[in-house]
């Protein structure tokens, strides 16, 4: 079975089969780059196209989208600040301050450079370690995934706003935002004070507003109408110097990779968290932490890596046990079950032709979506030319087009421009948006996983020793401990070695950190 997948590589080469993998990359890259549109809606909308294709052809559609868009998202985050999905929040930290330092172009070779070699590590997890690996994700309960979901809220000090306290705090405001509406246990109201708030925050029409709607804002200052132009210089980079920059940062991609493996075979965890979670040890790592979010390229390689790493081994839990190990994962669910297919052991031995068609179309996508993301990367100057008067109107229109596209509600809509101009004025004290994203993606994850594990525990061996009992509990507790611990001790560091000349954006590649890392 190792080295089955060699048998079908063929399959993916035939014309139709070709012709469907490349559309369903180029068409993954713009759908991800348009805020709102997460790649677990991309996936969704294309089932419908795949009714009456052959199975193995439906699901390279499908898979091409769900690669694709993840990468797509990061050219929005970069160009724009605003995640193409919550997948892609921790590249804004750093891509985006290239971006305006002039370096666009590098930053989107970076994120297409770093993706590619983090999403063939996942596809070749998939290939190799499928049966083994199962098991272990079989192994997670409600208790580990609390603890998964409490170890992200740890991370939430250290992003973006600069003050552990401020970034906490920021984290908290999402939490609670995340139990506005009604109790997923109890089906009681929280927090409902008009009918737009009754069906809870949707997270897409939260992660647009905090996002798209400060930049507007921003956009539309008194020094940025008509007539404004933009106050930095486009540089262009070779692709040579930036495969150059990539490979000299190779501990930023290790870090990142494993971290998305790790959290991709978790069942519900998600790319957000393998994002976040491995920016966060890339820069509690590196020896010039300083240097994140202000333009390190090392930050943006370490979260697209892991974001696409993730994709691989989210698909170990489904094929093998049909527990999705991601949103997208779980709509792919959907596809299979629609052709017949039905996960599980037997998958490989009576479907074999089909799934590792499928598995090698995911591997063959990774190189044409590096290839078609390199292609455009060259064009990023025409967006960053772009008046930042006609730039914020065209923002708007994609914010209330990706935001209503979700549910079709214009509840949606409201909610994320009232969270956008909250988070305007937040931001003019500090405030960063991504802990609050944070916040309300994880709440949910937290919640439910703590109410189940409390029913379980309440007729069993009690609360305590069922969450903090066993060794993947101690470890999964320790590593929130020392997060919390080093976050802290981090900025007390910053503080006592800062110097004049800290606060300069990083104009430099990754030479330095990829030695110093």
């Amino acid at each position: 079975m190792m080295f089955e997948f060699l048998q079908y590589l063929p399959d993916v080469f035939t014309p139709w089969n070709f012709m469907i993998l490349v559309l369903g990359t180029v068409g993954g890259l713009i759908l991800g780059a348009t805020p709102g549109l997460s790649p677990t809606m991309a996936v969704a909308l294309l089932i419908p196209f795949t009714f009456h294709m052959e199975p193995a052809t439906g699901l390279i559609l499908l898979g091409a989208a769900y690669t694709a868009t993840v990468a797509g998202g990061a050219v929005s985050a970069i160009l724009l600040s605003i995640p193409g999905a919550p997948a892609n929040i921790a590249t804004t930290l750093d891509g985006h301050p290239l971006a305006k330092s002039g370096k666009a172009t590098a930053a989107l070779h970076y994120c297409f450079l770093s993706s590619f070699v983090g999403g063939v590590l996942g596809v070749l997890v998939l290939i190799f370690f499928t049966p083994t690996l199962s098991r272990w994700a079989l192994g997670f309960g409600p208790s580990h995934l609390f603890w998964v979901a409490t170890l992200g809220v740890t991370v939430i000090g250290s992003l973006g706003s600069g003050s552990v306290i401020k970034g906490l705090f920021a984290g908290f405001v999402g939490l609670w935002i995340s139990t506005i509406g009604y109790d997923p246990v109890l089906g009681v109201e929280r927090f409902v004070v008009t009918d737009h708030l009754a069906g809870g925050i949707n997270i897409i029409a939260a992660l647009v507003g905090l996002f798209a709607i400060p930049q507007v804002l921003s956009m539309l200052a008194p020094d940025k109408m008509p007539g404004a132009v933009k106050k930095f210089a486009l540089e262009s980079q070779s692709l040579l110097a930036s495969v150059r920059d990539t490979l000299l940062a190779w501990k930023a991609l290790v870090i990142g990779s494993l971290v998305g493996v790790i959290v991709g075979l978790i069942p519900g965890a998600g790319g957000q968290i393998a994002g976040l979670v491995a920016y966060d040890q890339t820069k509690k790592l590196s020896r010039n932490p300083e240097k994140f979010g202000k333009g390190e390229p090392a930050g943006v390689m370490s979260a697209e890596s892991a974001n696409n790493a993730m994709v691989g081994p989210s698909l170990v839990p489904l094929l093998t046990l049909s527990v999705p190990g991601s949103p997208t994962a779980a709509v792919l669910l959907g596809g299979l079950l629609i052709h017949g297919l039905f996960p599980g052991p037997a998958l490989f031995t009576e479907h074999a032709p089909i799934v590792w068609t499928f598995i090698d179309s995911l591997l063959v996508g990774q190189l044409l979506m590096c290839v078609f993301g390199l292609a455009i990367s060259r064009y990023s100057r025409f967006v960053m030319d772009v008046p930042e008067f006609y730039m914020a109107a065209a923002i708007t229109i994609l914010a209330v087009f990706g935001t209503y596209s979700v549910q079709n509600s214009f509840s949606d809509v409201f909610v994320m421009m009232a969270l956008g101009v909250g988070m305007y004025f937040a931001s003019k004290l500090g405030f960063s948006p991504s802990p609050v994203v944070l916040g309300i993606i994880l709440g949910p994850i937290a919640e439910s996983n703590f109410v189940q594990g409390e029913l379980i525990a309440s007729v069993g061996e009690g609360v305590l020793p069922y969450f903090f009992g066993g060794a993947l509990n101690i470890v999964l507790v320790t590593f929130c401990v020392g997060s919390i611990g080093y976050s802290i001790y981090s900025e007390y560091r910053g503080k006592q070695q800062k110097k004049p000349g800290d606060d300069t954006p990083s104009a430099q590649g990754c030479t330095e950190e990829g030695a110093k890392l």
